[in-house]
This record gives C-alpha cells, structure tokens and sequence, in this order.
C-alpha cells in the first residue's frame, strides 16, 4: 500500500470490531434502561417513564445505526467509510432530532426526562463501554476476556 491513493480504494476485509463493541453496549443499554426508565418514572411521573423508554430506544438505534454503517462501508471502500461515518453522525442526529420534534407535543411525552435519558444514555452507555474496549491493534474491538478483566478485582 506504498500508493497514497490506493487508501481510498482499499477495503478493510476480516471481522468487525464496531459491531461487537456495540452489541455489547446494546446489552448494557439493556441492563440500564429499566433503572433509568424507574427514575424517570419516579422524577417526572408516567410521562417521564414512556419518555424514558423513547429516549433509550432512540439512544441504542442511533448506536445500532452507527455500527452498520462502519461495517458495511467498511467492506465497500475506506473513503466511503469515512463519508459514511461525517455524514451518517449529521443524519443520526437528524434523525434524533426529527423524533423528538414529532412527539414533542404528543400528551405522553415529558420533554425534560426524554432530553435528560438521551444525554444520559449516550454518555453513560460510552464511558461505561471505555472500560471493555481493547485500543491495540493485537486486540482491536474489545479486550480479551482472560487476561484484562481477571485481574481487575485484586
């Protein structure tokens, strides 16, 4: 790969360690919306739980979406891939604004817990993931399961 250009035709073949990094925060996502889902419920009433739940929801498709964007592009083209990653963040966060634009003024939603259980969301479910993910090149996606995490606890 001594031609510069070449860069922008190469594809990036083998597995795909965005998918599985964001798998497992999707499962994360799981185990933390029902607590969310109970303090929002707590804070802001019903309104605040289904809102909640919205939130989440749009929080871990966004995650889904970023994900199949970079492994499928990935295989195509790097200069695609990296199109794909500007301008798929600049149409997820369309896409998360038009959501709430739409039920904004729905009777169910209470727009303080949906703002809050997206931000929330988002940065917890990320720096909650910082601690799983491998940043070599020997291990890329997440860390090694035997090594890492054994020694941790002592």
């Amino acid at each position: 790969m001594n031609d510069p250009s070449s860069l922008f035709t190469s594809q990036l073949s083998g597995g795909a360690p965005e998918v599985a990094v964001t798998r497992h925060m999707l499962v994360r996502g799981l185990i933390a919306a029902p607590l969310l889902i109970l303090i929002a419920g707590f804070i802001w009433g019903a309104d605040g739980a289904v809102s909640s739940a919205f939130g989440c929801a749009l929080v871990m498709v966004n995650f889904a979406l970023a994900a199949a964007l970079i492994s499928t592009t990935a295989r195509i083209s790097l200069a695609l891939m990296m199109g794909a990653v500007l301008f798929g963040y600049l149409i997820r966060l369309g896409i998360i604004f038009a959501a709430v634009v739409l039920v904004r003024d729905m009777s169910w939603i209470s727009l303080p817990a949906l703002g809050c259980t997206i931000i929330v969301t988002h940065l917890g479910l990320l720096f909650w993931e910082l601690r799983h993910v491998s940043a070599s090149l020997a291990y890329p996606g997440l860390k090694p399961s035997s090594g890492g995490e054994a020694n941790t606890s002592s």
